[in-house]
């Protein structure tokens, strides 16, 4: 984004209504510190519990440090406009917005897509789970997909970099966001749009692509099977993931598909405010309400905190 006259951007936010914004204030830290809560949690128990030490809670931590990172890149910024009345971000910190929102949102893809592969292993492949799912294929997996989230991001923002924002510096949105910033921008804004769609599409059809294949052999691997009680296990197993990954694909997808950013983003912000305040809550549980290893951990680490806080 090329700062040709605006040194600074105004976001509007949600509403100008003040009781409105006290409501979406009082939401919006709730679900922050919720999302803190659950997130850091599940982290603290994988990192301290020696019985989850495999592929599978390796990427569910670094699941839930993503989605920290993510809310985190978004919500404090929109609770501090909102508590100071101050809606003006600078150039910079906007920049550096859409740059974290952008990377761990696409990296969170590729993510949701290592974790269906050893969802798949885990039951197509069972006998060789530990085999196949080493430290060291855990630890390449994590660096691949955080590698995949800056190669996918840089054209579009590269481009992003030569805008030039003349007239308007108000942007229709609680956050600085691609759609929005090329609203307001007075360059030719085609070529961009169109390599943001090619990149999203990209993201989607690979990450998609590796979670459609894998689900399909886990299915045809579970109906195979004698067992009602291996069924209803597997099925367990993946129903977790198989829910986040509806959730963040679709709304994904809603947000990204529309003729051209010139258009209204109102519906947009809406959605947006769900992806970056319930999903962030609603994961946590998701994985650890469907998974007794995570539960017994967890009850492990409170009666241990029980027992060391009364010595």
């Amino acid at each position: 984004m090329r700062n040709g006259t605006a040194t600074t951007f105004i976001l509007l936010g949600l509403t100008d209504d003040r009781p409105l914004q006290v409501l979406i204030f009082i939401f919006l830290f709730l679900t922050y510190r919720l999302s803190l809560t659950g997130n850091l949690t599940i982290i603290s128990v994988i990192l301290l519990d020696s019985h989850l030490k495999t592929a599978m809670y390796c990427f569910l931590q670094n699941f839930s440090f993503l989605e920290i990172s993510f809310t985190s890149a978004c919500i404090p910024r929109y609770l501090y406009n909102i508590a100071t009345g101050d809606k003006v971000i600078t150039y910079n910190a906007c920049a550096s917005q859409v740059f974290f929102t952008d990377l761990f949102g696409v990296t969170n893809f590729f993510l949701l897509a290592a974790m269906s592969y050893d969802r798949y292993v885990a039951i197509c492949k069972s006998l060789h789970y530990v085999t196949i799912m080493s430290g060291t294929v855990c630890r390449r997996c994590v660096f691949c997909y955080w590698e995949a989230g800056p190669f996918i991001i840089i054209p579009p923002l590269s481009l992003g970099l030569n805008l030039e924002f003349c007239e308007s510096s108000t942007i229709d949105h609680f956050l600085c966001d691609a759609s929005p910033l090329l609203k307001i921008s007075c360059s030719n804004t085609w070529f961009m749009e169109q390599t943001v769609i090619i990149c999203a599409v990209l993201t989607l059809l690979m990450t998609l692509t590796c979670v459609v294949l894998s689900y399909i052999y886990i299915i045809k691997t579970i109906l195979g099977s004698p067992s009602d009680h291996q069924k209803k296990k597997a099925f367990s197993t993946c129903s977790s993931h198989m829910i986040v990954v509806s959730i963040t694909c679709g709304s994904c997808i809603f947000i990204s598909i529309k003729p051209s950013a010139k258009e209204l983003v109102a519906i947009n912000k809406g959605v947006t405010v769900l992806t970056t305040s319930l999903s962030p809550v609603l994961n946590p549980f998701i994985y650890t309400l469907r998974n007794k290893q995570v539960k017994q951990a967890f009850s492990n680490l409170i009666r241990r905190i029980v027992i060391f806080s009364r010595k």
